[in-house]
């Protein structure tokens, strides 16, 4: 049994539906990327999964156990951290204080405290008492990545981290994601950059218009495959 499986997970924003049925697994310790155009519905897989969007229980299994029907602090308190798309820092709050909001709602032991967040992201020591707001995209992402891990997850959900940030920010966020793959937690990450999220993964499912069009693992998957996977047509 995965640790974290959806089961024909569906999702509706008012008469509007936006999953069809969706199935991802995501065993202990891995990565899975989810990629997909703007649309695609992988947002909204996201946000079921972590209990903003309400679904029934049995569509979403945490360990063993059916959680769909939990609310967001409830997820989060299992151990499901996201980071959402956006970044959401609080702007009245300094770097130091946006970080320990993420030990609120979950006390668990693990290797994730404000020293080994600062280890991972050494600018933030610096710049701890700093408005969040206050930083660049790239250090406000961190801090959002921080956040989530303050809680000691044992899953990381990250919705589009590089949205935004220069390709050189983007390669230092994802520079830190073995270090958070070590400490034991899986990492779910949703990405528009087919070519970042097919590095760091495990396995990758593709996503259009609300369904899994490909799923497997990166050295499985020829270019071809992601672009019918992605469009819907042959490259």
């Amino acid at each position: 049994m995965a640790l974290l499986e959806t089961h024909a997970l569906t999702a509706r924003y008012g008469d509007f539906q936006a999953l069809f049925g969706v199935d991802i697994a995501v065993d202990s310790s891995e990565t899975v990327a989810v990629i997909g155009a703007n649309g695609a519905g992988k947002s909204t897989l996201l946000r079921s999964i972590a209990g903003v969007l309400a679904n029934t229980p049995e569509q979403v299994h945490f360990d063993g156990d059916a959680i769909g029907h939990l609310p967001a602090p409830e997820v989060m308190a299992r151990g499901i951290a996201m980071v959402p798309e956006g970044r959401r820092l609080f702007p009245s709050l300094s770097v130091e204080e946006n970080l320990l909001i993420g030990q609120y709602g979950r006390k668990a032991d693990g290797v994730w405290s404000l020293e080994s967040v600062f280890d991972l992201f050494p600018i933030l020591r610096e710049r701890r008492s700093s408005p969040g707001t206050a930083l660049s995209g790239g250090q406000q992402q961190m801090v959002a990545i921080g956040r989530a891990l303050m809680s000691n997850p044992r899953v990381l959900l990250c919705d589009e981290i590089s949205l935004g940030l220069a390709p050189v920010v983007i390669r230092d966020i994802y520079a830190a994601f073995p270090r958070i793959r070590e400490s034991g937690a899986s990492i779910v990450i949703v990405e528009q950059d087919i070519g970042q999220a097919v590095k760091v993964a495990d396995r990758v499912y593709c996503m259009m218009e609300g369904r899994i069009t490909l799923e497997g693992k990166p050295a499985d998957i020829s270019r071809e495959d992601i672009h019918a996977a992605y469009f819907g047509v042959a490259a």
